[in-house]
Order: C-alpha cells, then structure tokens, then sequence
C-alpha cells in the first residue's frame, strides 16, 4: 500500500463508530518504520501535533482508518517528529534521490509499505518528471537498511539505479 493512498482518510473509533477527524499526514521514525498517522486540527501556531501511534491503528482500508478508541488521539511534540512523509521540514515526498557516489536518481514521489508486515516501508517510488512518468511508468526502489534521509536529500548505495524496477508500479496506479 502506499502512504499517499492513507493521506486524506476518515478516522473512525471502533468503540462507537465515531469519525474523529481525517489523516494528515504520516510520522515515520529514523529507522523508516511508520510511527504514527496525523490528525487535521485547527491550531495554527501549535507545537504539538494530534497523533494516532501505529500500534493503536486496528485496521486501515481504502476507506478509513479505524482506531481502538478516542484515547488513542494523542498530543504529540513538533520537535520530536523526525520525519513525516507530506508536511514540514523533514518530509520526504518530493526529496531528490542520490547514489553516495553522486547520481540522481529523481524524486520521492510515493512511499510503500508491506500492510502483511504492518509499518515496515518496502519501498519508495521514484518520479523522473512528469514526462518520464507518462512514457515510461514511474519506478519503484526497494528500501535497503543503509538508505539515508539527509536535510536536503535521500541518499542510496551507488548503483541503486539499476535495482529500479519498472513496470510494477505505474503512475497510473
């Protein structure tokens, strides 16, 4: 599944089928694992963030998310978000991607995760421009432990490039 097809979804409590809000935007760790899914709210200047941790998600579809119950929406810090995949200074959508040996490989444009494994992210989805995307499909790089986000850039192990693969995943997926 990809993290983009979750951004926009009603939250739901399976308690007493109340909608709590939308999905925001994705909380990963350093370690590229989902940690938590952001809530729309209303404070503009806030330094908190509301927050569903993963392990308090029970389920998730195309429709909606579905979480235990209300107390599972929780403040969570600003400054202890590490990295978000839509929103704010550490996101990683649209992040250009290097080889270490200084090739760029194009841009985030989605990322994977495995929903058999839960939060564990497989995969990023690479964008060479809106052209390439239309000729040839966008294409997808599966996610290897020594991938790094920096500030300014994802970097990957050289050679990366050729472990793209094509054709599995389209832009008009």
């Amino acid at each position: 599944m990809k993290l983009q097809e979750l951004i926009g979804l009603s939250v739901f409590d399976v308690e007493n089928g109340k909608q709590i809000g939308k999905v925001l935007d994705i909380i990963l760790s350093n370690d590229w694992k989902i940690e938590a899914i952001e809530l729309e709210s209303k404070g503009l200047f806030s330094t908190s963030v509301k927050g569903v941790l993963w392990e308090d998600i029970v389920a998730y579809g195309e429709d909606a998310v579905m979480i235990r119950n209300q107390q599972a929406v929780r403040k969570l810090e600003a400054e202890n978000i590490q990295l978000t995949f839509v929103q704010g200074s550490s996101k990683l959508r649209e992040l250009p991607v290097l080889t270490s040996d200084g090739v760029m490989i194009g841009h985030i444009s989605d990322v994977y995760f495995d929903q058999e494994v839960g939060n564990t992210i497989v995969g990023l989805e690479i964008s060479d421009g809106f052209i390439s995307d239309l000729m040839e499909g966008r294409k997808w790089l599966p996610y290897t432990s020594d991938m790094t986000k920096g500030e300014n850039a994802v970097i990957v192990p050289p050679l990366s490039e050729e472990r793209l693969e094509k054709g599995i995943y389209t832009a008009n997926e």
